[in-house]
């Protein structure tokens, strides 16, 4: 677990994502990605020089089957407040709008309970879970889909909401969350969307995993540029 403490608090520190009395909101899909961001944060805290306070929240899309206790449980066992928060994502995604392209639509309805319920808890910071093989996944589907040059920022200022978002994982890999949410036995829900496997997204992740035929490094010199070119920190 060191390599992914150290690895979450150098992206800390490069963005300066956590600051003096901070009260954070995790996001939390229970999935590995997210449930292992909650877990470094939460034992962060105890030690990080600059003290802050970290909440889970996870937004119920609507799902049927969906047992969340094992989630409460361990944000009971690392102390961390827990809040469930019902939707009617699900349904106005698939049943109403009926989308073929989901995952965009049903991001920002996410994100924005997300918010706003981490305003009504006095939270001024929400964290996301996207690690290194999101942020060149998102470059080439900006790239292909889109004809822009793009990645979302580590550190984000909304205005209208007041809320500031950061993501502590983009120097870990996929693979790295994976073991550790092994490692930690974390209470991993598998996700029930129906589109799951079958996006944009999932194609992008098997096209930049074809790119290790051409040069095994591929991903990191391409995060690398994304990290001087996008987001404007030099080495």
């Amino acid at each position: 677990m060191q390599h992914i403490f150290s690895k979450v608090r150098k992206a800390v520190e490069d963005f300066e994502m956590i600051e003096e009395g901070d009260k954070i909101a995790v996001g939390v899909s229970a999935g590995k990605d997210s449930l292992t961001m909650l877990y470094t944060l939460s034992f962060m805290r105890r030690f990080y020089p600059k003290k802050f306070d970290v909440v889970a929240i996870t937004v119920d899309m609507g799902f049927e089957g969906m047992d969340f206790l094992p989630i409460k449980e361990f944000c009971d066992k690392i102390d961390v407040e827990f809040h469930l928060v019902p939707s009617q994502i699900k349904q106005i995604v698939f049943d109403i709008r009926k989308e073929e392209n989901p995952c965009s639509l049903c991001a920002n309805l996410r994100r924005g309970i997300l918010n706003s319920t981490a305003k009504s808890l006095g939270c001024n910071k929400v964290a996301l879970g996207h690690h290194l093989d999101d942020v060149v996944e998102t470059f080439f589907l900006s790239l292909f889909f889109e004809g822009r040059i793009y990645c979302f920022s580590p550190k984000t200022y909304l205005d209208r909401t007041q809320i500031t978002t950061i993501r502590p994982m983009i120097y870990l890999k996929e693979h790295d969350l994976r073991a550790a949410a092994r490692k930690l036995e974390l209470p991993v829900i598998t996700n029930p969307c129906p589109a799951n496997g079958k996006t944009n997204r999932q194609r992008m992740k098997e096209f930049v995993k074809s790119l290790k035929q051409f040069h095994p490094a591929t991903k990191d010199l391409v995060f690398n540029a994304i990290k001087r070119n996008i987001w404007g920190l030099k080495d």
